[in-house]
């Protein structure tokens, strides 16, 4: 991998969370994909495991709830790549309601290993909450 294909990907990553579009999520992943939405957590296994819960259709320990559109907005970008693992830095922002005043703020850093054709089949998000000023 490229840097401009990873950072390509990360921003396939945010369109198809913004679109809660099913082929545009299973686009980014293999199909035994390994995803863990906190480095602790047990993973979700498997590319129709991590469809179902960026949909709201399941409940693994430590996800997200389904986003309200036009409420957050993200931007990463890959840091580090070895190969075919790599690193990416970005923050991500919420609003109270499209247009409304910033909630929250995260610093994520997500490790990343990808097959040839490009699906990620390997991922793992760390964040933090930003105090907000």
């Amino acid at each position: 991998m490229e840097k401009s294909d990873v950072d390509g990907w990360l921003r396939a990553y945010v369109a198809a969370w913004k679109s809660y579009d099913r082929a545009q999520i299973e686009a980014l992943f293999t199909q035994d994909v390994i995803y863990r939405y906190h480095p602790h957590d047990d993973p979700l296994q498997g590319r129709d495991a991590v469809v179902e819960s960026w949909l709201g259709d399941g409940e693994p320990a430590g996800a997200s709830t389904r986003d309200a559109p036009g409420t957050y907005e993200a931007a990463y970008r890959a840091i580090a790549i070895d190969g075919e693992v790599a690193v990416a830095t970005g923050s991500t922002t919420y609003v109270s309601e499209p247009g409304g005043a910033v909630e929250n703020v995260f610093d994520n850093c997500f490790v990343m290993r990808f097959d040839a054709s490009g699906r990620c089949r390997d991922f793992t998000e760390w964040f933090m909450k930003r105090p907000l000023a």
